[in-house]
């Protein structure tokens, strides 16, 4: 006889008669297709791509920054070198002025003319000390090797104080400022020792040279 208390086991079949379903764990990630990996290429390469710009751009502001920071030192640096060109010539004009008064006139019989000398001569200083004060300087000349880029030579003389080559004699002040040249100073340079034209002695020969061959006369037969 069956026993009753035990549970049917019935089997749900499917409604198209096929065997049922059992149940399945989490379906694994399916790999990517051709057509994501390749989208993945391009979003790298594109990634890259926009890094490289990025450094770049940061170069080249960097760069910037720096020329701009270099232009501005110039300017204020710079920014009076035309005015300081001009009032060279102010200066060039003092010192004329105090060089054409006698040297006779200069002993103070006349206080009139020794004030205006001495006038002249602070007016001179001080302008010199105001150019200074921007950065203006006399470029040296007495002594100095002959710099093409400070100098401009005028003609050569003849100085025994001086080494070839080299500034004997300055006609013009010149002056800089910074690195930059307002104006050469106009020099006279040293000429160089030329090579005299000494005929070197005659070398004579030795004695043995010179003398000549005794004849050893006629050979007897």
């Amino acid at each position: 006889m069956a026993d009753k208390t035990a549970p049917a086991m019935e089997e749900t079949a499917a409604p198209n008669g096929e065997a049922p379903e059992t149940a399945q764990g989490p379906e694994a990630p399916d790999a990517p297709t051709a057509p994501e990996g390749e989208r993945l290429t391009a979003l790298a390469a594109e990634a890259a791509d926009l890094k490289n710009k990025l450094l770049r751009t940061l170069a080249e502001m960097e760069n910037l920054r720096r020329r701009t920071e270099r232009e501005i030192a110039d300017a204020r640096q710079y920014a009076v070198a035309n005015f300081a060109r001009d009032m060279l010539t102010v200066g060039d004009n003092l010192r004329r002025a105090i060089d054409a008064v006698p040297q006779e006139l200069r002993d103070g019989r006349d206080p009139a003319l020794s004030a205006l000398i001495e006038g002249v001569e602070v007016t001179e200083k001080g302008l010199q000390q105001a150019l200074n004060k921007h950065g203006v300087r006399r470029i040296e000349t007495q002594g100095q090797k002959f710099d093409p880029g400070m100098h401009q030579a005028m003609y050569e003389v003849d100085a025994a104080d001086a080494a070839p080559g080299a500034v004997a004699e300055e006609i013009q002040a010149g002056y800089a400022i910074g690195e930059r040249v307002l104006r050469p100073a106009l020099v006279a340079v040293a000429k160089r020792a030329s090579k005299a034209d000494a005929s070197p002695a005659e070398a004579t020969p030795p004695e043995s040279e010179n003398k000549p061959e005794s004849d050893p006369g006629p050979q007897a037969a």
